[in-house]
Protein backbone atom coordinates (compact mmCIF):
# COMPACT_ATOMS: atom_id res chain seq x y z
CA UNK A 1 0.00 0.00 0.00
CA UNK A 2 1.40 3.39 -0.63
CA UNK A 3 0.77 6.40 1.21
CA UNK A 4 0.79 10.08 -0.66
CA UNK A 5 1.62 12.75 1.62
CA UNK A 6 0.49 15.91 0.71
CA UNK A 7 3.43 18.58 1.82
CA UNK A 8 1.94 21.91 2.57
CA UNK A 9 5.07 24.81 2.91
CA UNK A 10 5.63 26.32 6.42
CA UNK A 11 6.77 29.54 5.18
CA UNK A 12 6.19 31.76 2.06
CA UNK A 13 7.69 34.61 0.67
CA UNK A 14 5.56 37.94 0.88
CA UNK A 15 4.89 37.47 -2.94
CA UNK A 16 3.60 34.50 -1.92
CA UNK A 17 1.61 35.23 0.75
CA UNK A 18 -0.28 38.06 -1.65
CA UNK A 19 -0.95 35.74 -4.09
CA UNK A 20 -3.02 33.38 -1.59
CA UNK A 21 -4.91 36.62 -0.41
CA UNK A 22 -4.65 39.25 -2.71
CA UNK A 23 -3.10 41.62 0.53
CA UNK A 24 -0.39 43.43 -1.15
CA UNK A 25 3.19 42.06 -0.39
CA UNK A 26 3.98 46.27 1.16
CA UNK A 27 1.02 45.30 3.69
CA UNK A 28 2.93 42.22 4.23
CA UNK A 29 6.22 43.45 5.04
CA UNK A 30 4.86 46.78 6.80
CA UNK A 31 3.13 43.93 9.57
CA UNK A 32 6.57 41.60 9.57
CA UNK A 33 8.81 44.34 9.88
CA UNK A 34 6.63 46.26 12.87
CA UNK A 35 5.77 43.00 14.41
CA UNK A 36 1.67 42.95 13.67
CA UNK A 37 2.27 39.57 12.44
CA UNK A 38 5.58 36.40 12.83
CA UNK A 39 8.25 36.33 10.23
CA UNK A 40 11.20 34.79 9.25
CA UNK A 41 14.35 36.73 7.84
CA UNK A 42 16.79 34.83 5.76
CA UNK A 43 19.49 36.50 3.98
CA UNK A 44 17.56 39.31 2.20
CA UNK A 45 14.59 36.85 1.53
CA UNK A 46 11.20 37.83 4.42
CA UNK A 47 9.46 34.67 5.11
CA UNK A 48 5.46 34.48 6.33
CA UNK A 49 4.71 31.50 8.13
CA UNK A 50 1.26 30.10 6.05
CA UNK A 51 -0.04 29.72 10.04
CA UNK A 52 0.30 33.57 10.38
CA UNK A 53 -1.42 34.04 6.94
CA UNK A 54 -4.29 31.96 8.41
CA UNK A 55 -4.36 33.52 11.21
CA UNK A 56 -4.44 37.10 9.71
CA UNK A 57 -7.29 35.55 7.40
CA UNK A 58 -9.75 34.45 10.55
CA UNK A 59 -9.04 37.80 11.87
CA UNK A 60 -10.27 39.43 9.13
CA UNK A 61 -13.36 36.91 8.12
CA UNK A 62 -16.64 38.53 9.45
CA UNK A 63 -20.15 35.95 9.84
CA UNK A 64 -21.97 34.93 7.89
CA UNK A 65 -25.51 37.23 7.68
CA UNK A 66 -28.49 35.32 9.20
CA UNK A 67 -30.86 35.10 6.25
Amino acid sequence: MTVIAKLEPELVDVKGAEIITGRSRWSWRRDAYSGKIASVKIGSKLLIPIVEIKRVVAEGTRPRRAQ
